[in-house]
C-alpha cells in the first residue's frame, strides 16, 4: 500500500503541487475557522473570509516584494562585471602571489566568459520557449498554483472536520485512544515547527537585512532578507547569505578588512541567537525536530518529489518520529526487551553465590589459623 502511494505521489507530482499546497494552507488556517466559528460565524461564511484576506494578503506582499528583488538583481547583474574586474586586481596583486594562483585564473576566465553571455542568451530563449511546449504540464501545474491552491484549500477548510470524524470512525474502537494520542503528538509537533521556524526566519530576515544595510552593504536587504527566509532549512540561509555577502563586502571594501569582516560578525551573531535564544524559546523542545533530521527529510523528500517532497518533507518528518518513538516506547515495555535482560539475574546470583562462598572460605581459614596460633 505504502509503496502504491509512493509510485502515484512521484508519477504524478507535475500536477499534484496545487493540491498538495492547497492541503498545507487548509491545515494551517483550520485552527482559524475553529476560533473564528466558536465566535458565533457560520463555517463558511468564515472559510470565505478567510480564503479571501489570506489571498490578498499573498498578492500584496508578491507586488511590494517582487519589483525591489527584480531591481535589485538588475542592479546586482549590471555591477557583477565591476566586482569580478575589482576581485582580479587584488588576485594579480604582486604582493599576494598566492592569492593569484589560487584564484586569480579563475577570476579571468570569469570575466571572459561574460563577453558570451549574449550569444549563450539569444540560443537560450529559443530553447526555453521550444520546452514550453515539452514541459507543458510542469507549466500547468505553476500557473494553476495560483487559481486551484485557493478553491482546493476552501473545499478543505470547510470540511476538515468532518474529514477528521471520518478518518477518526475507519479506525477500530479499540485502537482509537492510542491512533487518537498519537495524532495529537504529530500535529503538536507539526504545529509547533511550523509556529517556531517561520517567526525564527522572519526574525533573522528582519535582522539580516537591516545588519547588512547598516554597514552599506549593496544588495544587503535582498541579501539579508533572503537569507533569512532560507533559513528554513537548517543553516542553508546562513551559509548561502555568509557566502554571497562577504563576496560583495572584498569587492565593495577592499582594503578595509574592519567593514569585511563585520559581514561575517552579521552572520555569526545571527546563527548564534538562532540556535541558542530564538530556537529553544520560538520552537521549544517539545517538538522534538532534529535540524540534521529536518535538513535530511527536506533533501531527501525534495530530491524523490521536488517542490511537493518539500511541502510534505516535515510533516512526514514529524509524524516518522513520532512513530518511531511510539515503537521505542512499546519494545521497552514489551516482553521482548525484558527476556533479553533477564538472563543477566542468574549470573548475578551465581555472582553473589561465589562471594558468599569465598567469604565463607576465608573465615574458616582465618579461624583455623587461630586455634593452631593459641
Amino acid at each position: 500500500m505504502l509503496a502504491a502511494v509512493i509510485a502515484v505521489v512521484a508519477l504524478l507530482r507535475e500536477v499534484l503541487l496545487p493540491f498538495v499546497a492547497g492541503m498545507v494552507l487548509a491545515y494551517l488556517l483550520d485552527p482559524v475557522a475553529n476560533r473564528i466559528e466558536r465566535l458565533g460565524m457560520n463555517r463558511l461564511v468564515a472559510t470565505l473570509v478567510i480564503i479571501v484576506v489570506v489571498s490578498t494578503a499573498i498578492v500584496l506582499l508578491i507586488a511590494l516584494i517582487v519589483p525591489v528583488i527584480i531591481s535589485e538583481l538588475a542592479y546586482f547583474i549590471e555591477s557583477f562585471p565591476q566586482y569580478l574586474r575589482r576581485l582580479q586586481s587584488l588576485t594579480t596583486d604582486p604582493a599576494r602571489p598566492w592569492l593569484s594562483k589560487l584564484v586569480g585564473e579563475g577570476l579571468s576566465e570569469a570575466e571572459r566568459s561574460l563577453g558570451e553571455l549574449t550569444t549563450l542568451a539569444s540560443s537560450w530563449v529559443g530553447t526555453f520557449l521550444r520546452s514550453i511546449w515539452s514541459g507543458g504540464r510542469a507549466l500547468l501545474s505553476i500557473f494553476s498554483l495560483a487559481v486551484v491552491t485557493p478553491i482546493v484549500a476552501a473545499y478543505l477548510v470547510y470540511d476538515w472536520n468532518r474529514m477528521i470524524a471520518a478518518i477518526d470512525n475507519w479506525v477500530p474502537p479499540a485502537r482509537r485512544d492510542t491512533v487518537r494520542a498519537l495524532a495529537r503528538e504529530v500535529d503538536d509537533t507539526i504545529s509547533g515547527f511550523v509556529r517556531g521556524q517561520s517567526a525564527l526566519c522572519l526574525v533573522l530576515a528582519a535582522y539580516y537585512a537591516l545588519a547588512l544595510w547598516l554597514i552599506g552593504l549593496k544588495h544587503g536587504l535582498v541579501i539579508g532578507f533572503a537569507a533569512g527566509l532560507m533559513s528554513f532549512i537548517p543553516y542553508l540561509g546562513s551559509l548561502s547569505g555568509l557566502v554571497i555577502s562577504t563576496c560583495v563586502a572584498i569587492a565593495q571594501f577592499w582594503p578595509d578588512w574592519t567593514w569585511i569582516l563585520l559581514v561575517p560578525a552579521i552572520f555569526f551573531v545571527g546563527q548564534f541567537m538562532a540556535d541558542y535564544v530564538l530556537a529553544p524559546y520560538l520552537v521549544g523542545r517539545r517538538v522534538h525536530l532534529s535540524p540534521v533530521w529536518v535538513m535530511f527529510a527536506l533533501f531527501a523528500f525534495g530530491y524523490l518529489f521536488g517542490f511537493v517532497g518539500l511541502l510534505i518533507a516535515v510533516p512526514l518528518a514529524a509524524a516518522i518520529g513520532v512513530l518511531m518513538r511510539f515503537a521505542l516506547r512499546q519494545y521497552y515495555a514489551s516482553p521482548l526487551y525484558a527476556a533479553a535482560a533477564a538472563p543477566t539475574a542468574p549470573l548475578r546470583e551465581m555472582d553473589a553465590s561465589a562471594s558468599a562462598s569465598d567469604s565463607r572460605h576465608k573465615q574458616t581459614h582465618a579461624s583455623e589459623q587461630t586455634t593452631r596460633m593459641g
